[in-house]
């Protein structure tokens, strides 16, 4: 039995799907089915029920599966506490965010991290909230950067700093001679929202009850894979849309094709925060991000409309 062979069942285990957990472990298909069989052959038990279309846990392969997490977990500890010895700003920091988060964060946060911790690079990935919250327990990320709220077993949370949402429009719209947008506008128009799984599609239905769909003929929306593409469909006259304020002024249109209005009072926002293992033992490299972060929140909103928590 091995550490791969472990993290090859968890990886499988969370994909349910040989060819994405392969991928994931960056290993050929074969590769990995060959360790899960070593794996089942050693222990005399099905870890997973196959199938043409599936892949299952059987029930001892679910309480191998937590067992090994478990042992990966420690394992990743054991490497870390190594890491303790030495200077904690000089090894590199994995960081994960959301979709909605990074794109517009880490041109900022990359500058001025490299002031104050030259000899820290970071391991940059993006996704989606869950996807993040499996590698953080794994140990394949360090931190990540998300919306509140999150709960994990054993993962420490900071709150650091509140994002407004603004109605971006077509340069065109009526609505530009408003100087607020009300929510209950937004009832009766073509809304453009991401896709299910972004937790900032959850945040804006939730913050702008107006926005769901209780009558398909008044209230069309359209679903999109990233901001960038909704910006996209608003500049084209398609909709409007909600974006976080760190969206807002990061594009490349010239004058005259969009427009920003803030939400009516009280105004929805997210809060943004950073977690990180409770065991992680580089606790100066989490400092140091946090606080950058913070610093680029402020730098990066000149008018002081989101101000940090």
């Amino acid at each position: 039995m091995t550490l791969t062979e472990l993290r090859y069942i968890v990886t499988l285990a969370q994909e349910q799907h040989f060819g994405r957990a392969a991928e994931r472990c960056h290993v050929s298909q074969p590769t990995l089915s060959v360790g899960v069989k070593k794996l089942e052959d050693e222990l005399g038990v099905l870890i997973f029920e196959r199938s043409k279309s599936a892949v299952r846990l059987t029930p001892v392969g679910e309480g191998i599966v937590t067992q090994a997490q478990k042992v990966l977990e420690q394992a990743q500890g054991i490497r870390e506490l190594a890491q303790a010895g030495k200077n904690q700003l000089t090894a590199p920091l994995k960081i994960g965010a959301i979709y909605t988060i990074g794109p517009y964060l880490f041109p900022h946060l990359i500058p001025q991290l490299h002031r104050v911790a030259p000899d820290m690079p970071l391991y940059i990935e993006e996704n989606f909230t869950h996807i993040l919250r499996d590698k953080l327990r794994t140990g394949e990320l360090d931190a990540i950067i998300i919306a509140l709220p999150f709960q994990e077993a054993d993962v420490l949370t900071k709150a650091l700093y509140d994002e407004p949402f603004y109605v971006l429009m077509p340069a065109g719209h009526p609505w530009t001679a408003k100087k607020h947008i009300d929510a209950s506008l937004l009832n009766d128009k073509s809304l453009l929202l991401l896709g299910e799984g972004h937790c900032f599609r959850d945040q804006v239905l939730e913050a702008c009850p107006a926005t769901r769909k209780t009558d398909e003929n008044k209230h069309t929306t359209i679903e999109s894979s990233s901001l960038e593409t909704i910006r996209h469909m608003v500049a084209s006259g398609l909709g409007i849309s909600i974006l976080p304020f760190t969206a807002v002024d990061s594009h490349h249109y010239a004058p005259g094709i969009i427009e920003v209005r803030p939400l009516s009072p009280p105004v929805p926002y997210r809060t943004v925060a950073i977690a990180w293992r409770a065991s992680f033992p580089r606790p100066k490299a989490i400092e140091i991000l946090a606080d950058s972060i913070r610093l680029c929140s402020v730098a990066a909103r000149p008018h002081g409309e989101a101000q940090p928590a």
